[in-house]
């Protein structure tokens, strides 16, 4: 008889129980409003970036509640709902290290679909970036076409590992921390300058120049990764 397999929880749930638990053993009331989330993630020790996913995952199950430009707040839930280890998030991936790790794998695959992409893949990323556009010009989130350019990139490099192991990124973007996430940083603006960064790693592949591609790739994941970093404001 096989034994099931647990797996640890990821680094920002274990910080959410842990931030739960805090909260309860320090008597706070309803309505409280915990400090900001730069001195939380410098009491707890952590990066803003897992701190900001254990917010959210908290708030996603209604134990804090975000206002924007006012701050986080204590809820009746988490002072009150029983501890649930085997939530069903708990193995999500954090949206802000698939950023980490999509950086440190798609600016290579940058590098070798500038060297392999055939006219079909460079069509393929044109069709991408136009359905962006598209998107973008009626106010739509453009991620049908941001997901399209970047596993055409994938498919141009020639190697199905690198195509399954982006594709597993992409899925992770359809869990509710994530789209939660989108919901507060995600903006026209943004969309736009992410439109532009696309543009420049599309030149850099269509005239097959590696190490250009690579950079552009580098700077748009950082660009990214900063946006969905930035400031709450008073949060």
């Amino acid at each position: 008889m096989k034994l099931p397999v647990q797996e640890p929880p990821r680094l920002y749930r274990q910080i959410a129980e842990q931030l739960r638990e805090w909260v309860r053993a320090s008597g706070f009331k309803v309505g409280t409003r915990l400090p900001a989330e730069r001195e939380l993630a410098l009491q707890w020790g952590v990066s803003r970036s897992s701190l900001r996913e254990a917010v959210i995952a908290l708030e996603v199950e209604g134990a804090i509640e975000v206002r924007i430009g006012s701050g986080i707040y204590v809820t009746e839930t988490a002072l009150t709902a029983p501890i649930n280890p085997d939530h069903p998030d708990v193995r999500d991936w954090g949206p802000l290290e698939v950023m980490q790790a999509r950086e440190l794998i798609e600016c290579e695959m940058a590098a070798l679909a500038a060297a392999h992409a055939k006219r079909s893949d460079l069509r393929a990323m044109a069709k991408a970036l136009m359905q962006m556009k598209k998107d973008a010009g009626r106010n739509e989130v453009p991620k049908q076409g941001d997901e399209a350019f970047h596993m055409a990139i994938a498919k141009a490099c020639g190697n199905s590992v690198l195509v399954d192991t982006l594709q597993g990124y992409w899925q992770s973007r359809n869990g509710v921390i994530f789209e939660r996430l989108s919901d507060y940083f995600e903006s026209p603006d943004a969309w736009q300058a992410a439109i532009a960064e696309h543009e420049t790693i599309y030149q850099a592949l269509c005239e097959h120049k590696a190490s250009a591609a690579k950079r552009a790739m580098k700077h748009h994941l950082k660009q990214t990764h900063k946006r969905y970093n930035a400031h709450w404001r008073s949060v």
